[in-house]
């Protein structure tokens, strides 16, 4: 049975946070564990730590980086506050932060992948897989890839197959387009769920302990190239 799925995630924006609070909320270069939990989340109509944080738990995620995009992350300007948003700003007291005499405003800056596409690799049971693929096909909720505005342009499921790791799962897994106008890098990047101990594990905190609270236990994966080059299958339209 199918222990794996796969997400084609593309859109024109994608912005994955990882690191940043506040002002400046950028992005990771690739999806991060957390924000595809969210979706998966979002597909099956969840929104309580315990099955979300449980979920997270359960799987494992690799990204392939098919198509790179941009050079660099797009920096968009915002204000928050100003007395024309809620919840308004508030100090420490927890008072209405006051600026000249009027409502506080922040400026802040989010930034965005722009014009990439990825395959997600998802592996756990058997069971979970047949019910996260139902529900991406299915979803509850609107996906989003990172923040809400940024919407997918393709449906997100890529399949279901077995594998006996996430390693060749990416190995050998296509890159499906509608189209092919994209550049896909013939031997791109992935980033694979793996143990602290593994030579090169990076540490990250992705994993989520608590949608609430915005609580996160740590992750590490490991990055390298494919090591081989990436099959394209251009997808019939009218299909």
């Amino acid at each position: 049975m199918p222990n794996t799925l796969f997400l084609r995630l593309e859109s024109p924006l994608q912005s994955w946070g990882e690191d940043s609070q506040w002002s400046e909320r950028r992005t990771a270069p690739e999806p991060t564990k957390s924000g595809v939990v969210g979706l998966l989340a979002c597909a099956l109509g969840w929104n309580d730590d315990a099955r979300i944080r449980d979920l997270a738990r359960r799987v494992r995620v690799g990204v392939r980086c098919d198509v790179r995009g941009t050079s660099a992350p797009l920096k968009d300007y915002h204000t928050v506050g100003g007395g024309y948003t809620s919840p308004q700003l508030l100090n420490a007291k927890g008072e209405l932060k006051i600026s000249s005499g009027k409502p506080h405003t922040e400026p802040t800056s989010r930034y965005y992948l722009c014009d990439t596409s990825f395959l997600v690799a998802v592996q756990a049971d058997a069971d979970t897989i047949a019910q996260l693929a139902h529900a991406v096909q299915f979803p509850v909720w609107q996906l989003y890839l990172g923040r809400k505005s940024c919407v997918p342009t393709v449906p997100p499921f890529d399949g279901v197959d077995d594998y006996p790791n996430l390693a060749e799962a990416l190995q050998k897994h296509p890159a499906r387009f509608i189209a092919n106008e994209r550049v896909v890098d013939q031997r791109p990047r992935i980033v694979i769920e793996c143990e602290s101990r593994q030579a090169g594990a990076v540490r990250h905190r992705d994993q989520i302990a608590s949608r609430t609270y915005r609580l996160f236990e740590p992750r590490y994966s490991h990055e390298s190239r494919l090591p081989n080059e990436v099959r394209v299958e251009i997808l019939d339209e009218g299909a």
